[in-house]
């Protein structure tokens, strides 16, 4: 919080410069429901250590822990600084209406897109934290067991595929695919048994809309005919097996909307090269995957890909390092939290410049001549050699 020095320069001499850190306000943050504590909690950590007044709206999705944050916050903090507002849609279109110094948003880019919009009425800056389709591209070139066991955990341990960073589809070669659903086959089975739907280690899906919007993806013509792995579904639990599919087509609903479930397309490409013009055709995802001991290729897909964050040889891990900003870029959203990012996200960073009222120089002030605009010209470049050759008559 501490104020942050700053250069100056000849220009200014003599002075001192810092950048102050301020309150934006009052803030408004919208959580999501599939980590509905660390995702409510993690932006008002940020938001009350940069000194704001936060009203912070849970998801209606997920009611036990929306009513838990209201019980806590309205017991351990302070009322006239940090609010709960509970409800949906209408409760939701009513904070909109208001004008808030920031708007931190996390869900659906459906949603994030009527954000921006009710912003935009009061020129209310914003923080959207999106998701995308994250590609994982697999090289031959890697260690297999290990490869598979992180992308599994990373896409069925992690809400069973509901999350922002989730695998979204796989991209690999022809020839490789095939080692590849072999080893992902064995080890879901080491993970979750012969019927993952009972697996006590495998997430519900969220809500009964939820499960028909991934069974639609799933149904879809020319889909459920490339089912290699799963399909199996129980709507009564909520439960829908770990599914793999292989080669589905590009245009496919599966392949153009996020897919937030435990769906896993695999796309066979001919050479890994065609990996990069795929993802280059598509909206920047929120996260991008690769593994492979190739050093040459992890430099190039951390320098072209963009995405919002990229991990290689891991799925996820990046969320847990605070050192690291988390936000998305493009249509998977704007802005980034995390650590220092997150009270840098509700901070206004003032510019405050201190100056001396001695040592005024006539240079500044009209009438102007040829000399003092060389003079002034040396000192706004910062330029000490031209400034003596000025002060010398020597230009």
């Amino acid at each position: 919080m501490a104020p942050e020095k700053a250069k100056t320069s000849l220009t200014t001499f003599p002075a001192s410069a810092e950048i102050v850190s301020e309150p934006l306000g009052v803030v408004l943050v919208i959580s999501a429901w599939n980590y509905p504590f660390l995702l409510s909690i993690d932006p008002v950590i940020g938001a009350i250590s940069a000194g704001n007044a936060v009203v912070l709206k849970p998801s209606e999705l997920a009611p036990a822990s929306s009513a838990l944050l209201t019980k806590l916050l309205e017991q351990y903090l302070d009322p006239s600084a940090v609010r709960v507002v509970e409800g949906a849609v209408t409760e939701t279109s009513a904070l909109l209406e208001q004008k808030w110094d920031k708007i931190f948003y996390t869900g659906s880019s459906k949603i994030g897109r009527v954000i921006m919009a009710a912003a935009a009425k009061h020129l209310t800056p914003v923080v959207l934290e999106l998701g995308g389709k994250s590609p994982v591209v697999v090289d031959s070139d890697t260690d297999l067991k290990v490869t598979v066991r992180r992308i599994i955990v990373g896409k069925w341990g992690c809400n069973n595929g509901q999350a922002c960073i989730s695998p979204d589809y796989i991209l690999t070669t022809k020839e490789y695919a095939p080692k590849l659903i072999d080893a992902m086959k064995l080890e879901l089975e080491k993970f979750y048994g012969k019927n993952p739907i009972e697996s006590k280690d495998m997430s519900r899906i969220v809500n009964s809309n939820h499960f028909d919007r991934l069974s639609k993806l799933l149904d879809e013509k020319e889909v459920s005919d490339k089912i290699v792995y799963g399909g199996e579904k129980d709507r009564e639990n909520l439960k829908i097996a770990p599914t793999i599919l292989l080669d589905v087509p590009l245009d496919s609903l599966i392949m153009s909307e996020e897919i937030f479930g435990p769906l896993l397309p695999i796309l066979t490409l001919n050479n890994l090269e065609e990996s990069f013009d795929v993802i280059r055709s598509r909206p920047k995802p929120l996260a991008a995957y690769l593994f492979t001991h190739n050093k040459k290729l992890k430099e190039r897909f951390a320098a072209t890909v963009s995405a919002g964050g990229i991990v290689v040889n891991d799925i996820a891990v990046h969320l847990a390092l605070h050192t690291l900003p988390f936000g998305g870029v493009g249509e998977s959203g704007m802005g980034a939290y995390h650590g220092k990012f997150s009270f840098d996200a509700f901070s206004h960073k003032k510019a405050v410049l201190y100056r001396s009222l001695f040592g005024d120089s006539a240079v500044r002030y009209p009438p102007y001549s040829r000399g003092k605009l060389r003079l002034l010209k040396a000192l706004v470049d910062s330029n000490i050699f031209d400034l003596f050759k000025v002060l010398l008559g020597l230009a």
